[in-house]
């Protein structure tokens, strides 16, 4: 897809839409051309109003691959990439803030706080990492280079430059990156011993928010550590305040080094060993929480990532200040 020619609006990013037919192979190659912008966006738009839809030439300052702007009876490039502003309501905003860990020319990288999403997703869009410091930064430019879960909290790498960009994107493609985390849950049984690998298939069905363990080959790997055991007297101080949701627990701490990087793959193997990640919402049990809910944060940190820099070869590794809370939760 070539470069949006529109620049972030308040942080976000203008809309991408691919007009149908042309000789390149997409979802709509097959489809007939309408003969003009605006009958396109009417069949693309069916249930938005009249208004609304000339909204995106208007208000939205559509624009074709080439920067020019669009018009309502202008013809449909076959195959053509079109960009618009969608507007994007206000949201209530997400009371933890982005702590700045190391920065250069290239690079941003920042400790994520829990509940927070890494890139526009879904109901949040303004109130996300990437748009909020492509504002509060004045760098319009920002992408991030990888993800993590709304819910996770800890180190997330962002690209400042396009003329870099691809370069630090290889690097997790080619699964070049060693990315640590930590986790805190329940204390293992007796039986289960550490380091250990789990090995697994996994698969996320269509309209669900698990992902599942299947029979197959495997397609996610994990490295699992027993780093410490957290004793209630640990933590008997912090226990003392108001009670927890199901009181206090022992509980202890673990090294997690994802070999893939399959969505929910450290959540799923701990909670396929009987050990899931205290504050984990989705596992064992989808209990489908508000998302303003802030009262039990998931017990998981990314609290290391390393790599060879790809423009000098020099070695970097960049750690979080963030710690985890075992008195924060209570075990599932």
């Amino acid at each position: 897809m070539p470069r949006s020619p529109l620049p972030p609006r308040e942080g976000i990013s203008a809309t991408a839409l691919r007009a149908p037919g042309g000789k390149a192979t997409h979802a709509k190659s097959h489809l007939p051309v309408p003969e003009t912008i605006g009958a396109w966006l009417e069949s693309e738009f069916p249930e938005a109003s009249p208004a609304a839809r000339r909204g995106l030439l208007t208000e939205g300052g559509m624009r074709d691959e080439a920067g020019r702007a669009v018009a309502w009876e202008d013809p449909v490039i076959p195959g053509g990439f079109y960009f618009f502003h969608r507007p994007v309501p206000t949201e209530e905003r997400i009371p933890f803030e982005v702590g700045i860990a190391f920065e250069d020319e290239d690079l941003l990288v920042v400790d994520k706080p829990h509940f927070l999403a890494s890139t526009p997703n879904g109901r949040f869009v303004r109130e996300c990492v990437v748009t909020r410091l492509r504002v509060d930064l004045d760098l319009p430019d920002l992408v991030a280079i990888h993800r993590l879960d709304r819910i996770t909290a800890g180190l997330l790498i962002l690209s400042k430059r396009p003329e870099t960009r691809g370069r630090y994107q290889r690097l997790f493609q080619d699964r070049l990156v060693k990315k640590t985390y930590r986790a805190l849950a329940p204390v293992p049984p007796s039986g289960l011993e550490f380091p250990l690998v789990r090995q697994s298939r996994l698969v996320k069905p269509a309209g669900g928010r698990q992902v599942l363990e299947v029979d197959g080959e495997p397609n996610a790997t994990s490295s699992i550590r027993l780093l410490r055991t957290i004793t209630p007297a640990d933590h008997s101080e912090a226990n003392a305040g108001p009670p927890r949701r199901g009181g206090a627990v022992e509980v202890a701490e673990y090294e997690l080094e994802p070999v893939t990087g399959k969505t929910h793959q450290l959540r799923v193997h701990m909670n396929a060993l009987g050990l899931p990640i205290l504050g984990d919402p989705v596992y064992p049990v989808d209990l489908a929480p508000d998302p303003y809910d802030f009262s039990s944060p998931l017990q998981l940190l990314a609290s290391e990532i390393a790599f060879d820099d790809p423009q000098t070869g020099h070695p970097r590794r960049f750690t979080t200040q963030l710690n985890l809370d075992p008195t924060a939760v209570a075990a599932p």
